[in-house]
């Protein structure tokens, strides 16, 4: 393969030599030149819309649009001259013109991009004021509200629900001073193709998508002596949690995380790595009696709810292969309800179990009519990683200085096996381990499946277990999952367990996730800091297999009796139905 040109060219008084093809954005940030962006999303939203990223090119008229301009040889920028400047001043000037100015009290203050580039400007006041449009909010969901009077059209969320998870839920409707960012019919995110994936959320640079806060809810049933109240924290949030007070991505903050908890007046804070497990051990059993009987195979894992919802509403005919495990947070909370209740003798009614997510889906799974057992809610309310930090922050309780915490038990004692559930590729991962040695008849030292491992889209390998070979597949991204889902529907999928995840790279990615700017997602593998904290997780764990467990071996011993059986079905399983991709 012949070796790709260079290109020399001069920005800001520094030579610089790049591969041809290189916009003058990437270019001047290897040369470690600043440029600001908003409308631009690397690899999802390159349009130069906002043009915020303007420059000079000597020799031309006008100014160029850095992040979709190609460089040339010889190409002589400037990036700060005063013209440049007043541009980008006057334009930013134009854009908070039509914008709301309710700072004070948005979600987004302190973490916008918009109000840092204002900052940056020193914008004070408003030159052109002008007409603004008038919008009605949609919070008809139970997991995203849509403000679009703090929408500035810089469509990134577009880009991520059209270009990255292949929905095309919302698009830009309407023409000139009217354009705005909506969905069909201008309906409800809830009454649309959305899954409900919170991509669009973390790609905004406002406030003008946002998750559907449940932090009241929390308070209230806090303050509340009549209930018993129990947080249990799902493994990607340890993982990002210390991004909201400054700490590096990546960070394992599980220790300070429970201490935080407590603080806050949880009464028990439990590990939904505890309720992974738990979905392990069914999950594997369930793969391991589709597989001998050769039954609705390709198995696909059942954990992400917006993957749930994506192929309720796009693949009905293929529901059967979904596994019908709840996933872990739901299990987990029917089981506090039922097993730990009797145990230790508390009033189930009495109990209000508080899931701690990454995943904004989280918050429409717990509200979906069948997430109960004998009129008793698995899980009372989903908080995401953000909402736990504002909790925190209302409390004024300083996050990086709290002493190291532990889970309460016996709830709280998890495998390392839980924890990469919060990666694409871990689920699959902890489900072979445990297949493996269910089907081999001994435990195994062969644990660390490595194919599964990266942030590729779609990963495939075979592994060979009791002379038989299992054809795996891992998806994330819904777009991914669409690929797969479509080579299951034509009859070409040669491979019997799947892996899905709604988010690209897992929930270490999830849409309740610490929202990182355009910049920071250029320059940093987000994904990757994140998801090994977890993969350390679980090489430092003493139990590494879900079925090795003594939490899961009591649980069974004393009260589910053996994965799949009736009272296991009746708390940790569940069913699906189809449903209309639009209501109108």
């Amino acid at each position: 393969m012949p070796e790709q040109k260079q290109v020399t060219l001069t920005i800001d008084g520094t030579k610089i030599t790049v591969k041809e093809g290189t916009t003058i954005l990437e270019a001047a940030k290897q040369a470690g030149i600043d440029i600001p962006t908003l409308c631009f999303l690397k690899e999802i939203n390159e349009m130069g819309d906002c043009r915020m990223c303007i420059v000079e090119v000597e020799g031309r008229k006008g100014f160029a649009t850095s992040c979709i301009q190609k460089v040339e040889e010889g190409m002589v920028v400037k990036t700060n001259t005063p013209e440049v400047l007043e541009a980008r001043r006057t334009l930013l000037d134009l854009i908070i013109s039509n914008h709301s100015k309710d700072c004070l009290i948005c979600t987004r203050s302190g973490n916008c991009e918009l109000q840092a580039l204002a900052i940056k400007f020193h914008i004070q006041d408003i030159e052109y004021p002008g007409e603004r449009t008038k919008h009605v909010i949609d919070d008809k969901s139970p997991a995203i509200v849509r403000d679009f009077e703090k929408c500035i059209l810089c469509r990134r969320c577009v880009g991520a629900c059209k270009n990255v998870q292949k929905i095309g839920a919302i698009d830009c409707v309407g023409r000139g001073f009217e354009s705005c960012v909506s969905t069909a019919w201008d309906s409800s995110l809830n009454d649309v193709d959305c899954t409900f994936c919170g991509q669009c959320i973390e790609a905004c640079p406002t406030g003008a998508l946002k998750e559907k806060d449940s932090t009241k809810d929390v308070w209230k049933a806090l303050k509340n002596p009549d209930k018993v109240v129990i947080a249990q924290t799902a493994p990607a949030v340890r993982a990002a949690l210390g991004e909201e007070f400054g700490m590096p991505i990546g960070t394992n903050v599980t220790g300070k995380m429970i201490t935080a908890l407590k603080k806050l007046g949880f009464y028990k804070v439990f590990d939904t790595n505890t309720g992974a497990d738990l979905t392990i051990m069914e999950e594997a059993n369930e793969f391991i009696e589709r597989f001998s009987k050769n039954e609705h195979l390709p198995m696909i894992t059942s954990c992400s709810p917006g993957w749930v919802r994506f192929a309720e509403k796009n693949y009905p005919e293929l529901l059967d292969h979904l596994s019908t495990c709840k996933s872990p947070h739901q299990m987990f909370g029917a089981i506090v309800k039922s097993y730990y209740a009797q145990k230790y003798e508390i009033d189930p009614n009495k109990i209000y179990m508080v899931s701690v997510m990454p995943c904004i889906a989280k918050k429409y799974e717990c509200s979906r009519p069948e997430m109960e057992v004998d009129s008793l809610r698995d899980v009372d309310a989903v908080i995401t990683t953000r909402e736990l930090a504002r909790m925190l922050k209302q409390a004024n309780i300083i996050f990086e200085e709290l002493e190291d915490g532990t889970f309460d038990s016996p709830m709280g004692e998890a495998t390392g096996a839980g924890a990469i559930f919060g990666t694409t590729g871990g689920v699959m991962e902890a489900a072979i381990r445990t297949v493996a040695d269910t089907l081999e008849g001994k435990s195994l030292k062969q644990i660390d499946y490595e194919a599964v491992r990266g942030g590729k889209g779609i990963k495939r390998a075979t592994v060979s277990i009791q002379g038989k070979e299992i054809k795996i597949v891992v998806a994330s991204g819904l777009a991914n999952a669409r690929t797969i889902m479509e080579e299951i529907k034509q009859g070409k999928a040669d491979y019997q367990f799947v892996e899905i995840m709604a988010c690209p790279g897992g929930c270490v990615m999830g849409g309740g996730q610490p929202i990182k700017s355009s910049k920071i997602r250029r320059e940093v593998d987000v994904r990757k800091l994140r998801a090994d904290c977890l993969y350390s997780i679980d090489e430092k764990s003493t139990i590494r297999k879900s079925n090795e467990s003594p939490v899961m071996q009591e649980l069974y011993r004393e009260y589910l009796g053996r994965p799949g059986s009736k009272m296991a079905h009746k708390l940790l399983h569940t069913s699906y139905q189809k449903q209309e991709k639009y209501k109108i």
